[in-house]
């Protein structure tokens, strides 16, 4: 199966779990044809963690992990052509979350250092990331030690990073020729205000990116939206509608969503970022606090919206 799995750990970038050397382990997994795609897990994980590997639950590649496991909906292991290469990125990301957001400096700097390593092993290829929660930050502090054109996308799924780093980040050399999908929903509003109380800001007055950012290679798309999902339908990428108030997980656990991130990545081209995004997000807690009519974005009514405890 076309997965490898890498940590950026005390000594810098190594194989999890493999008695070889990264170039050795790129020599060996890396295909002439397809995509790279880097996947880069969030808050609480650490890589040979008991409970909380990465590689023995999202980065799984077995069909028992159904919705949770992310390689096998993003097209790997299939069996298809052109699959390409999937990156399991695991890094430290337990402990208190400032801690952690500390920490995410670091693993972007080796994330840049892999990205460089793939660029001279397979110039022209198309490299893209797909993080969830604070896996942003990783992606973000990569960017400024990259030249350009060194990543094609980046989808967030609601990243745990502040507006300003985003910001500061698609500015760089590698970031502006690159293209942001800022995957957020007002179920993560509860995580995005926990997230600013808990770290502090770069700047005053800065927000979460879950608040929706501007810039022309950014989109910033809403899941539980009812445009956002319509303007997606009409692209032939189908999610279902939202069943939580609150959910830091369903930019992967929602069905259909992992399939449209996989076209995305694979085929950007039939998911242009001007249409997948036709309209600003809503405000923050407008899903926790009932509209006018009893009603939340996506049409449910305040009683039937669970809180999610995945």
């Amino acid at each position: 199966m076309p997965i490898l799995r890498i940590n950026a750990g005390p000594s810098g970038l190594e194989p999890h779990r493999a008695r070889m050397s990264l170039p050795d382990a790129l020599r060996l997994t890396l295909p002439e044809t397809g995509p790279i795609i880097i996947m880069i897990h969030g808050f609480k994980y650490r890589p040979g963690h008991g409970s909380a590997c990465p590689h023995g639950s999202i980065f799984a590649t077995d069909t028992a992990r159904g919705a949770a496991a992310w390689p096998r909906h993003l097209g790997f292991g299939l069996g298809h052509e052109d699959e390409g290469l999937g990156i399991a990125f695991g890094w430290n990301a337990r402990g208190h979350l400032r801690q952690a957001y500390k920490r995410a400096a670091t693993a972007g700097q080796e994330l840049a250092a892999l990205i460089t390593q793939l660029r001279t092993r397979a110039p022209g290829r198309r490299i893209h990331i797909l993080t969830h929660s604070m896996g942003s930050e990783v992606a973000f502090c990569a960017l400024p030690h990259l030249p350009a054109q060194s990543v094609s996308r980046i989808l967030c799924l609601t990243g745990a990073s502040f507006r300003s780093t985003a910001l500061a980040a698609m500015d760089s050399p590698a970031g502006r020729t690159a293209e942001l999908v800022n995957i957020t929903s007002r179920e993560n509003d509860l995580f995005d205000w926990l997230f600013e109380w808990s770290v502090p800001a770069p700047q005053r007055g800065d927000r979460a990116m879950g608040h929706g950012l501007k810039s022309r290679n950014i989109g910033t798309l809403q899941l539980d939206h009812p445009e956002h999902i319509t303007a997606l339908a009409r692209l032939g990428s189908h999610i279902a509608p939202p069943n939580r108030r609150v959910c830091h997980w369903s930019g992967y656990l929602r069905p259909g969503a992992l399939r449209v991130w996989a076209r995305a990545m694979r085929q950007p081209e039939q998911l242009p970022l001007h249409l997948i995004a036709p309209s600003p997000p809503a405000p923050r807690w407008s899903r926790i606090v009932a509209l006018p009519g009893g009603s939340f974005p996506g049409g449910a009514t305040a009683a039937s919206q669970p809180v999610s405890h995945v």
